[in-house]
């Protein structure tokens, strides 16, 4: 196991963007505007509902947040695909976090669940993942539930996401 913090501000966030938290080559989040969360709050490799590792995480929502202008003109919503990227890019930074090599892809989910709506007048997002199995072997993997938490109502629930993490190589 990497000896990496518990939480992120959103400066160790940019800093795996780039590419330098988990080195060269390895897991890394997008940069703004695609990196859909402003603070992990709680990270871990043994908690969570099912004791496999979990994550917490924090997206300040604002009005002038850059898809409420195009998704929809006169009914800005933020498109729930976000959400689920968001719950993939934590769920791929676990594996990272646990020190797993390779770069990450998202690899699928089982099942999505919205509930509701992410508008501009809500506040903060609040992620939860769960994860649900390791596997480290040549092809690292990921699976989690997550949800996703908008001022205190869930909104989106998913199921048996699957997050990867691959060498160049394979």
């Amino acid at each position: 196991m990497a000896d990496y913090p518990n939480s992120f501000d959103k400066e160790g966030l940019l800093k795996c963007a780039r590419g330098e938290l988990f080195g060269p080559g390895n897991a890394q989040l997008p940069e703004p505007p695609m990196l859909m969360m402003d603070r992990v709050t709680e990270i871990s490799a043994d908690g969570g509902s099912h004791g496999k590792g979990h994550v917490i995480a924090e997206f300040d929502i604002t009005p002038d947040l850059w898809f409420f202008s195009c998704h929809f003109p006169g009914n800005p919503i933020m498109p729930g695909c976000l959400g689920l990227d968001g719950l993939w890019q934590l769920t791929g930074f676990n594996l990272g976090w646990r020190g797993m090599l390779g770069q990450g892809m998202a690899m699928g989910v089982g099942e999505v669940k919205l509930k509701g709506m992410v508008k501009p007048d809500r506040k903060m997002l609040t992620y939860y993942v769960d994860m649900t199995r390791i596997i480290d072997r040549k092809l690292k993997l990921g699976v989690a539930d997550g949800r996703v938490v908008a001022d205190g109502e869930e909104i989106y629930a998913v199921k048996d996401m699957k997050v990867g993490l691959a060498s160049a190589e394979t």
